[in-house]
């Protein structure tokens, strides 16, 4: 729910607004949203003694591994994400706008932190992002220059910065897109600035009831740690009892979300003509005992993936707050944008859970290196 509100600019504030916009493509209301939300931000403390460590936030969506470093004891000194939906549902749950395109951040102006947290644009390297770029004849991977190039910009920011570790997380088929060189460049670049990297994919399901595999790339800087035996486990403890697909639905979702008949039609005509091809294509009944298939962006279009059985009734796609708890947010989260905007959201975010367990591993390991360091004044001196 938005309000109105009337305001009166003097012609010379007026035409540079309007030359603005012009030359950005935001809309009148767009960029004063974004003053006010940045005046607003600024007004806030951001320093918090009590937090144990400091974090920054790259690639942020809506804020999920936000969510996660700050259970751990964290404190967000920095966030960034370019998309506009997302940013308002972030500003709506944490009270930070996230700077925008992260191409044009100098690095120097982000704040010192500990941990850099990112899960840089999986499009490129995704199954379903890399079959659809190659059906219109375009680039993936890192030839992806809008989005598959923004890894080296978290490089960028790691050499500048420096952070005792870093946390990255991504699809799984980073590992074998272009047959195993996309994923090369990538260790190669995080090595070649010094850190000592782990990783690993991990099924989401220990945690939600939803088959999500994702890898997750840990990093400790060797520099500053020079001293000490690095070690690190994906030592993840499942959630018991595991969680099943009937956890997380509403009690009464709005009719809004069965299926009409013309689409229930078209989605059974559909995989009936994939499975006489021999295809695995089509729609999803969820188990309400089980877990369901992966939630994605695309979701929002039909649903198909993952749909509800009703007794009597054409199935139902998940509402919006269903999505949030398949991917573990808690329902004091809010969702302040559209359908269609908070399914692309939450099919574009993370396990929170998962990441919640990581990050505590993270932070786990980064106190027992720095109890077994030689305390170090100035950490960027002494990083060289």
């Amino acid at each position: 729910m938005s309000k109105q509100l009337h305001i009166r600019l003097d012609d010379t504030m007026y035409e540079q607004l309007t030359e603005y916009n012009s030359a950005t493509g935001l809309t009148v209301q767009e960029s004063i949203t974004n003053a006010v939300t940045q005046m607003l931000a600024k007004t806030k403390l951001h320093r918090n003694d009590a937090a144990a460590f400091t974090f920054i936030d790259l690639f942020a969506g809506i804020g999920g591994m936000r969510i996660a470093f700050e259970r751990a004891g964290g404190h967000c000194v920095y966030s960034n994400e370019w998309n506009k939906y997302s940013q308002q549902t972030y500003y709506a749950n944490f009270g930070d706008q996230p700077d925008g395109d992260i191409t044009k951040v100098d690095a120097r102006s982000i704040p010192d932190h500990d941990i850099l947290v990112a899960g840089f644009p999986c499009q490129p390297f995704s199954i379903a992002g890399v079959s659809k770029k190659q059906s219109l004849g375009r680039a993936t991977g890192f030839e992806d220059k809008t989005q598959g190039t923004l890894f080296f910009d978290v490089c960028r920011i790691l050499k500048e910065k420096r952070p005792k570790a870093f946390m990255l997380e991504n699809v799984k088929n980073l590992c074998s897109h272009d047959k195993g060189n996309t994923f090369r460049v990538i260790k190669e670049s995080l090595e070649g600035l010094d850190y000592q990297i782990f990783y690993k994919v991990i099924d989401g399901q220990a945690f939600v009831p939803q088959h999500r595999e994702r890898i997750i790339i840990v990093g400790f800087d060797k520099r500053y740690y020079s001293e000490a035996n690095i070690e690190f486990e994906f030592s993840i403890i499942p959630t018991e009892p595991k969680p099943v697909i009937k956890d997380i639905l509403e009690d009464d979702p709005d009719v809004k979300y069965t299926l009409s008949d013309k689409l229930w039609t078209y989605l059974q005509n559909y995989a009936a003509k994939h499975k006489a091809a021999g295809n695995g294509f089509g729609y999803g009944i969820a188990p309400l005992d089980g877990v369901s298939r992966t939630l994605s962006a695309r979701y929002y279009k039909d649903g198909s993936e993952i749909l509800i059985e009703q007794p009597g009734k054409n199935p139902r796609r998940l509402t919006p707050r269903e999505c949030a708890r398949l991917q573990g947010f808690p329902d004091s989260f809010k969702i302040p944008v559209s359908d269609t905007q908070a399914y692309r959201q939450f099919g574009n975010s993370v396990v929170v859970p998962l990441i919640s367990a990581i990050a505590q591993l993270v932070v786990d390991e980064m106190n027992t290196l720095d109890n077994a360091s030689t305390p170090k004044t100035d950490r960027r001196r002494a990083c060289g």
